[in-house]
């Protein structure tokens, strides 16, 4: 599918500004969309919205379907009845600055057990016959899901494998007996659900009214600790004990001459074909309720996947096995029609996946930290760019701009500022207008680099296990100078309709 000539943010709702130590889906998120229209943006692409576990990563969640309640807005809950304004004045004092999420965890989940208890006690009416309507509808996932993080929190948070044979292996009674004894728990994680997706779609639906679409993410492999593998252990490549045989991972590359060893689980490919690709089918619907626009990530998985066995200690002994390819798009476009994907077509990128992404045409992205390491063919460069492209100064997973070039060393700084020419402005605004100026349909600029911030300010550092996923911004850091400068490049470049909101004051 392709897009029209647009423009757009990268920022978690993590990282947005708020009083209980995390982002959140409340008032700054919405004063953010209202910075995206004032700046001429009609797109905000976030990261995986699941519950998170090892690490904090968005990328290793406890379900590939479930929303995260840290996400959940207290005050919501406060207007709603939930819980109490003296509850939230007990909050502690959180760094504004970053995510120090072990406290910001304990002190969210105390507030939102109490909340999930009075919504219990209370059942109000405005919100009661939706609840139970939301977990109708749900069922398919949720039950699975609510039990599993139940039983997680009955065992000190050891993963499944390690729970009593009888449950990991989902034994009929022994699963009735764990559903009779944590049905508070299991309520709460309802609850939990239910609150989330509910904050979520009101915040969606103001973003549509403002002219702003959202982009999320799907990464393509689930984490081991997860309801998904728990619950459907046959479609991964697992042994007779629920221990994995290989594990995914990409080879030695540009973030690391080990490569990365991910260790999620792989699918059985063969399985799933089988049964017509139906969990993906129905994770791609979950999906396309929460957002307008998937980036698919590690696309490249689709074609080949690198393949590590489970006791390796690093990536470099694995190899390629192919994937699913063609026949699982062909399948998912004839059961849910032409989806708006963006094929995340980083790395070791071979002719084959070259040719399943544009099998479908499908945008792949560009990112111009790669772009001045080698000579004039570099794929990165703008002018090797196809219309259909989504061009980044940098992802999650890089560096700042900032950051970046101040760690490049000459030969490649000299590069960069031939390719630019002169320039007058920082170099964080000389690459953000590089990107608005190409002929990539799509520009979608980190927040970080709108703002010039250096690596303190990085999101996540790939092959690290801790110290990522923690930076927020702060509510006076959007000054009305960053408004007017997007929207005067989204003016200029084509990326935004010069009548459709009234022009900025100019605070040059």
């Amino acid at each position: 599918m392709r897009y029209p000539r647009s423009a757009g943010i990268l920022l978690h709702p993590t990282s947005l500004p708020g009083h209980f130590g995390i982002g959140d889906l409340g008032e700054s998120a919405y004063r953010f969309v209202d910075f995206l229209v004032e700046s001429g943006q009609s797109l905000w692409q976030i990261l995986p919205l699941g519950p998170t576990g090892y690490g904090d990563s968005p990328y290793q969640c406890f379900s590939a379907f479930a929303g995260n309640p840290l996400l959940i807005a207290l005050e919501a809950l406060q207007a709603s009845g939930d819980i109490s304004a003296e509850q939230l004045a007990a909050a502690p004092e959180f760094p504004a600055k970053y995510v120090d999420y072990g406290p910001v965890i304990n002190f969210k989940y105390s507030v939102l057990k109490e909340a999930a208890c009075t919504f219990h006690a209370t059942k109000p009416v405005r919100y009661w016959a939706d609840f139970e309507q939301f977990c109708a509808d749900n069922q398919s996932w949720l039950e699975d899901f609510a039990l599993f993080m139940a039983l997680k929190g009955s065992h000190g948070g050891a993963p499944w494998n390690t729970w009593e044979w009888e449950l990991t292996s989902r034994q009929p009674a022994a699963l009735a007996a764990a559903h009779e004894r944590l049905a508070p728990e299991i309520f709460a994680q309802r609850y939990y659900q239910y609150r989330f997706c509910r904050q979520w779609e009101t915040l969606k639906g103001y973003s549509h009214e403002q002219g702003v679409q959202i982009i999320g993410d799907i990464p393509i492999f689930v984490a081991f600790d997860s309801a998904d593998l728990w619950a459907n252990p046959h479609r991964f490549h697992l042994d007779e004990e629920r221990r994995t045989t290989s594990v995914a991972g990409v080879p030695p590359d540009y973030f690391s001459p080990t490569g990365q060893l991910w260790g999620n689980p792989l699918y059985r490919w063969d399985v799933l074909a089988e049964e017509g690709y139906s969990w993906w089918i129905d994770r791609f619907t979950q999906t396309f309720k929460m957002v307008d626009i998937v980036r698919l990530d590690h696309f490249r998985g689709f074609e080949a996947y690198w393949e590590v066995p489970a006791r390796e200690e690093t990536a470099i002994n694995g190899e390629w096995v192919k994937g699913p390819g063609q026949d699982f798009f062909r399948t998912v476009k004839d059961i849910l029609g032409e989806l708006p994907i963006i094929a995340e077509d980083l790395g070791f990128i071979t002719d084959g996946v070259r040719e399943l992404r544009d099998a479908f045409d499908l945008p792949g992205m560009k990112i111009l930290q790669f772009a001045f390491a080698s000579d004039a063919d570099n794929r990165y460069l703008p002018h090797n760019y196809s219309l259909n492209s989504v061009i980044y100064t940098g992802t999650h997973d890089n560096e700042t701009t900032l950051g970046w070039y101040q760690s490049r060393d000459q030969e490649e700084k000299a590069k960069l500022h031939t390719y630019l020419a002169p320039v007058s402005e920082s170099i964080n605004w000389a690459l953000i207008r590089l990107a608005y100026r190409s002929v990539a349909n799509t520009v979608i600029i980190p927040l970080q680099d709108v703002l010039g911030l250096d690596n303190e300010a990085r999101m996540n550092t790939p092959a690290t296990p801790s110290g990522n996923w923690g930076w927020r911004f702060r509510t006076g850091d959007l000054f009305p100078q960053y408004r007017h400068k997007l929207r005067e490049l989204a003016l200029a470049y084509g990326r935004t309709e010069p009548a459709a909101r009234e022009a900025m004051p100019d605070y040059m």
